[in-house]
């Protein structure tokens, strides 16, 4: 795999008509140790909160035995022992998709029951050799799982659904079996024509919305759809703090001028610097947007010029509580976080010179000095929300 892929991973997901809970299960997990990647998507029996029950253990256990390297086929057999059994059918039954995103290499896939996964290359469906494994415990003979393995390339796409979109229309005159995989195949491929660097989100969305038409708008099984998008890395600069010494200044700007994506500087001290090495002019501003913070200020060929530790300690507790329908307000804070969604590879360099009106213990105690906050804000972005994320100080 090109080590400069960005690997963007969304799911969408809606629920059986009149019900509150998924029984769908999307889970996502980044092993920075092993530079991999995990997704796993599980269909519980039925809908509701047992189904929901039966996917999550189900999703949880693959994550969990695909990370410490089980044998494909041990997995299923622990997950499908460990399941409880259905009073009404008198089974366990959980169905998973395991994508194994090695960083640097190959990509792969473990099915069980699912819809068979999509893979696209130059917007087209392209064919993966696939590996039947049968299981061989007595318990579970003549069940088959799926193993495949590709090596990705730059704007290929893995596309995983549940049946509540290959069985969407089912019974309707345009799909008597269903929005079968080949017509889903089909739909995608003309969204690529026309959309072809359309995001992992936005196509997850238009594969469901289109499923949930087919069902009239009354879904009739939970409808999930994950994507995997293979591309560049969108980039995004976070500087704040002076450097321990003055001497530095010069490459501190000099970092700035030459970083090749989007800028941001938090903190007064830290623009003034760089204002002054690099000869440009900083323009404040008295629209208060936000009651907790002062406005912004502006400077040329910077995204966003900010106060320091007050809008990251912020930014920081929006992304901690981020949840899916979060919509951007408009103070710095927000702003920087509107930024880093849009960013995959976030520098964060940090000037580790001592400001004198932090340390005074009247303040509170989540006013942290700015290298303690920049550390959690890395954190957050690095393990909720699987940015690649580099810190550096100076």
């Amino acid at each position: 795999m090109d080590k400069n892929l960005y690997i963007e991973i969304e799911a969408k997901q809606v629920n059986h008509h009149g019900e509150k809970i998924c029984g769908d299960v999307f889970l996502k997990k980044r092993i920075k140790e092993d530079k991999r990647i995990i997704v796993v998507l599980s269909d519980g029996m039925g809908h509701g909160v047992k189904a929901n029950v039966l996917a999550t253990l189900t999703s949880t256990m693959a994550l969990n035995f695909t990370v410490e390297h089980r044998n494909p086929e041990r997995i299923a057999e622990i997950i499908m022992s460990t399941l409880p059994i259905c009073s009404e059918r008198q089974v366990s039954y959980a169905t998973f998709t395991v994508i194994d995103l090695e960083i640097d290499g190959k990509v792969h896939i473990l099915e069980y029951d699912n819809p068979s996964v999509m893979v696209f290359r130059n917007n087209k469906s392209l064919v993966v050799n696939r590996e039947i494994i049968e299981m061989k415990n007595p318990k579970h003979a003549g069940k088959k799982l799926t193993h495949s393995s590709f090596y990705p390339k730059l704007y290929d796409r893995i596309i995983i659904c549940t049946d509540g979109v290959a069985q969407s229309g089912m019974g309707t005159d345009k799909y008597p079996f269903g929005w079968e995989v080949s017509h889903i195949e089909e739909y995608i491929a003309g969204i690529l024509d026309n959309n072809h660097d359309i995001s992992a989100g936005k196509l997850a969305e238009k594969v469901v919305n289109k499923a949930i038409a087919n069902d009239d708008y009354m879904p009739k099984d939970d409808t999930s759809c994950a994507t995997i998008y293979f591309r560049r890395p969108r980039k995004l600069l976070i500087v704040t703090g002076p450097p321990m010494s003055k001497a530095n200044d010069k490459e501190f700007a000099s970092i700035v001028k030459n970083y090749d994506g989007k800028k941001i500087i938090a903190g007064g001290s830290t623009t003034d610097i760089i204002a002054r090495e690099l000869n440009l002019e900083v323009t404040d501003s008295l629209d208060f947007l936000d009651d907790e913070l002062p406005p912004v200020s502006h400077m040329e060929g910077i995204d966003l010029v900010t106060e320091g530790i007050l809008t990251l300690n912020k930014v920081w507790k929006i992304l901690t509580n981020l949840t899916n329908d979060y919509k951007p307000g408009k103070g710095p804070a927000d702003q920087i976080v509107k930024l880093i969604l849009e960013s995959d590879q976030i520098d964060i360099l940090v000037g580790t010179k001592i400001n004198e009106a932090h340390q005074d213990p009247n303040v509170p105690v989540d006013l942290e000095i700015r290298r303690t906050i920049a550390n959690r804000v890395a954190n957050v972005l690095e393990n909720k929300l699987l940015k690649h994320i580099t810190v550096r100080h100076i």
